[in-house]
């Protein structure tokens, strides 16, 4: 079974979100609606990013900073 690495750039949100919950106050914090939405399982960070207009490198400073704190 391979590692889950929240960095991977194909791992859809939905994964990311089940393995690491708190990073859910990130999404949240940018009110995105990614929490719970039917794409979810589709998308990935680079979506989400795109999507909403965010420096992905930002953001996912902002999700490593929820998961280790």
């Amino acid at each position: 079974m391979s590692r889950i690495c929240l960095d991977d750039p194909d791992l859809p949100l939905d994964t990311l979100l089940s393995r690491w919950p708190a990073t859910t106050a990130v999404f949240m914090r940018h009110n995105m609606v990614c929490v719970g939405c039917m794409i979810a399982p589709f998308h990935t960070v680079i979506d989400a990013c795109i999507e909403y207009n965010l420096d992905e490198d930002s953001f996912r400073a902002e999700l490593h900073q929820a998961i280790n704190s």
